[in-house]
């Protein structure tokens, strides 16, 4: 009887893991405004494994004064760790390459960031959280990630990795507000919007109801991140191009001045 017992009970969990869903694989294309005007695109592409996950991303974005591509290769475990990312960027023309290693299985955990450039690499040491985002800018999959930990985390003790300069890692802190409204492939959804302090600057992230990034605004230098197929309703403000003082008529793009772009991944000094 108790051998009985062992055995349904085993058939009955083996039953339970065969019915749970397998983790999702998901990607997704991006447009990237200024003002509302196109000036680049972006995307990423998430694939399930056994032990988590592989992803990459890729950004490029041409506009007056800067010419700015990146491309990433991530690995993730089944909790969103960080495992393992290299990125490749270009930036006017310079070549930058960051490799990120955390310490998961290390008894002193460190996060080793390596960037190189100009001939000359830098390694600098950062201290290891569990919820940590590898964010260079205009990156979808890292702000999807941080979407997915935030869930996991109820918004509290996140961290960002930023691969400017030598490096840093900071906090990021979660504000939630009210729900809005939008349409995916021309299909109503319900958008949640969180807005993201992360080294002092703000962004708008809103997401759908499975969690997927929707749309990232950068208010402060008036960019915008939108997944193809979605429209808020209504637009949030930073993505609608500027109103000009009365008797004056907009530019067009060619004669307009670039708002200064961000701190885009910036080379490391020369070797003296």
């Amino acid at each position: 009887m108790r051998n009985l017992t062992l055995f349904s009970l085993t058939a009955f969990l083996a039953t339970l893991i065969a019915s749970a869903p397998a983790a999702r694989s998901q990607s997704a294309s991006f447009i990237i405004s200024q003002h509302g005007i196109s000036v680049g695109k972006a995307s990423f592409n998430f694939t399930a494994r056994p032990s988590g996950y592989d992803s990459t991303a890729l950004v490029i974005l041409n506009m007056k004064g800067l010419d700015y591509s990146l491309s990433k290769t991530e690995s993730l475990t089944s909790a969103n760790q960080l495992r393992h990312v290299q990125l490749s960027a270009a930036v006017n023309g310079t070549a930058v390459n960051i490799t990120a290693d955390p310490g998961l299985a290390s008894a002193q955990a460190a996060i080793r960031l390596t960037t190189s450039a100009n001939g000359h690499a830098t390694t600098t040491s950062l201290p290891a959280h569990d919820a940590v985002v590898f964010l260079p800018d205009f990156d979808p999959g890292a702000m999807e990630t941080l979407l997915v930990l935030a869930v996991a985390r109820n918004n509290r003790d996140l961290w960002a990795i930023i691969p400017k300069k030598e490096g840093a890692i900071v906090p990021v802190q979660l504000a939630t507000y009210a729900d809005e409204k939008g349409t995916l492939d021309g299909n109503p959804v319900v958008v949640h919007h969180l807005v993201a302090t992360i080294a002092g600057k703000n962004t708008d992230l809103f997401s759908g109801p499975e969690n997927q990034l929707l749309q990232a605004e950068f208010p402060e230098i008036g960019f915008a991140l939108v997944r193809k197929g979605f429209v808020l309703t209504p637009p949030a403000k930073p993505g609608a191009p500027p109103t000009p003082p009365p008797g004056q008529t907009t530019a067009s793009p060619d004669n307009q001045a670039p708002v200064p772009p961000p701190d885009l991944i910036p080379p490391p000094p020369p070797p003296e």
